[in-house]
């Protein structure tokens, strides 16, 4: 399996040095193992992207010899595509809508002692399904949120071998 790995800057700014040193590095492994290196703009951010920045973004990486092998690719070309798939998810109930405001559901969480996301999650789900549907039928501003599961999440980073972390998110701890 050929190793793939990515940058993806977002055009609402500069290239940083903490980007130039996240792009540096992925590059670095991608022509050590014989991979292939990524660049992804991040635009789906249609208010604040500028086409100053990506220009700036590119010029900068192509400045620090860092070439690319597939892209630049654009996030927004895909936002029908990630429109599905975002529908499919509230259908499978896999995610679902989070009207709640974040003012609100930060300052709930601290006094509950409860992680921000649960909080949104009970919301949404005291919410019920009809009555999402009909918010979100009458225009009303929405995220949508994946629906995980209570568990642990694992897997092994190259740098740091196995993590794992649990994904109850009861607790602020």
């Amino acid at each position: 399996m050929t190793m793939r790995v990515r940058f993806a800057p977002s055009p609402t700014g500069y290239l940083h040095v903490g980007g130039a040193r996240t792009a540096l590095f992925n590059w670095l492994l991608a022509r050590k193992h014989g991979g292939i290196f990524v660049l992804r703009v991040e635009d789906t951010d249609r208010e604040r992207s500028r086409d100053e920045h990506t220009e700036a973004i590119l010029h900068g990486l192509t400045w620090l010899g860092i070439d690319w092998d597939e892209g630049p690719c654009f996030q927004s070309a895909g936002v029908e595509r990630h429109r599905a798939t975002a529908l499919r998810l509230l259908e499978e109930g896999k995610a679902y809508r989070d009207f709640s405001d974040p003012d609100e559901v930060r300052a709930e969480a601290e006094e509950r002692g409860m992680h921000p996301s649960r909080v949104a999650r009970e919301k949404a789900d005291a919410l019920g399904g009809e009555e999402s549907e009909r918010r979100a039928a009458a225009g009303e501003r929405f995220a949508i949120r994946f629906r995980v599961p209570d568990g642990e999440t694992c897997f092994t980073d190259l740098v740091h071998g196995r993590c794992a972390f649990p994904t109850r998110t009861s607790t602020t701890s």
